[in-house]
């Protein structure tokens, strides 16, 4: 069947089962796509207009004959907000420049405009390696190694850094908080300390799970969403590739194998956390020849390491999941860990699900029979936002030593909260 070149709107691509293009400039909107005459005739009927021109100028007039419109009533019977709407109906949410809900005509709908894709697909590679091979020279490094009995590996998890967060704009939060490089720094040398402290072998599997920075321009992954940040975007980098440099250069010569995994599918990080984490990547391999560092762009991924395998996701992605992985499983969600692990078939491991996002630290090792279900608490403290929605919250990395059988002991850490408040405490006598 022959098939014609015609621009359509990101609604009418979904309605004929299309994958959504970007929008071209100038276009309002509308995408090039190659469809049949019967697939042509629909979309016009839809239109109400046998002319493309004319229906480009008048897509969002409610009165045309037989508009084309996507009802932005829910199957609950609540109005759908603008995520839930693109949800629905398979929108592109991440090239929605602004949105605004018509409600006065007889079926309520979002007039959408497009813009720009935003989300980290867009990324241009920066040649971070000919920058770093022009000025840093690699050199040896010969790590103190010990012959440590029965354990084959270390484990360091942390996860929800928001650089550039700050938990208390005014100095009027409800708990306070302190979250600037200087305080970044402090916890990472505590860290830092806590490893050597409890190092048990000569491998060394650094965990982080995402949301490391806090958001570009002040925003989410998916924008619309002003965070209170106390750092610009360059300010956030050199304090985020600091932290990720220093965590290597402190620990590299204690350990003959240090493997780093950073999650960089995230809602806060999204492409600026890639862009750190690529940087430290590129510095620290050419720096170390025992390190190595893999930054996943996936929303889940795992690996093996003897008898345990460590399946990995932030719990929250920067695209497709409002509501990501909860503290507590639900049946939807067990299903789909375990729908992972059959598909990758690993069942012949001892299996963790680790994860972030939630900034709270509950290891459930009960709920399933095929894998431990571990959320990790954040690093960073609460935000003002939690703080006043839900309470003052704590701050924890975890430290693991693992033996050869897949055992392992626990050396969690829960740092003090550091309130850092502007207003005085007043006491009135009777």
């Amino acid at each position: 069947m022959a098939k014609n070149n015609r621009r359509l709107f990101p609604e009418e691509a979904t309605q004929l089962g299309l994958d959504i293009k970007e929008p071209e400039p100038n276009r309002k909107g509308k995408a090039r796509y190659y469809i049949s005459d019967e697939d042509w005739e629909l979309i016009k009927s839809n239109r109400g207009s046998e002319s493309d021109v004319k229906i480009e100028t008048k897509v969002n007039d409610y009165n045309e004959k037989k508009p084309f419109v996507l009802s932005a009533w829910g199957e609950d019977g609540r109005m759908m907000d603008i995520d839930k709407y693109c949800e629905y109906y398979n929108l592109p949410r991440n090239t929605i420049s602004s949105h605004k809900l018509v409600t006065h005509t007889g079926v309520p709908y979002y007039n959408i405009a497009y813009g720009k894709v935003t989300n980290e697909e867009e990324i241009k590679e920066i040649d971070f390696e000919s920058i770093i091979k022009k000025y840093i020279s690699p050199f040896t490094v010969k790590p103190i190694s010990h012959d440590l009995g029965s354990f084959s590996f270390d484990r360091l998890v942390y996860t929800d850094v928001h650089i550039g967060m700050t938990p208390n704009q005014n100095g009027y939060s409800l708990y306070g908080g302190k979250w600037d490089e200087q305080e970044i720094k402090s916890r990472l040398d505590v860290m830092i300390s806590k490893v050597l402290l409890d190092k048990k072998s000569n491998v060394l599997i650094i965990d982080e799970l995402g949301d490391f920075l806090d958001g570009w321009d002040a925003e989410t992954v998916r924008k619309g969403h002003k965070l209170p940040q106390n750092m610009d975007n360059e300010k956030a980098f050199d304090v985020g590739l600091e932290f990720k440099i220093r965590l290597i250069d402190s620990l590299a010569p204690y350990y003959s194998k240090i493997i780093c995994n950073n999650i960089c599918n995230d809602n806060h990080a999204g492409s600026f956390g890639y862009t750190v984490n690529k940087a430290s990547k590129t510095f620290l391999e050419y720096r170390y020849k025992h390190v190595k560092v893999f930054n996943h762009r996936t929303f889940i991924v795992h690996y093996v390491y003897g008898n345990n395998c460590f399946i990995l996701t932030h719990g929250k992605d920067g695209k497709n999941l409002k509501f990501g992985f909860k503290p507590v499983l639900d049946a939807k969600q067990i299903e789909k860990i375990e729908g992972y692990i059959d598909h990758h078939d690993l069942h012949k491991y001892e299996i963790e699900f680790s994860k972030g996002d939630s900034h709270q630290k509950i290891f459930d090792e009960s709920t399933s029979d095929k894998f431990n279900y571990f959320n990790y608490g954040a690093f960073s403290p609460s935000s003002e936002w939690v703080q006043t929605n839900f309470k003052k919250g704590k701050s924890f990395f975890e430290f693991f030593n693992y033996k050869n059988d897949g055992s392992k002991s626990v050396h969690p850490h829960v740092f003090k909260w550091n309130i850092n408040r502007n207003e005085e405490t007043v006491i009135l006598s009777a």
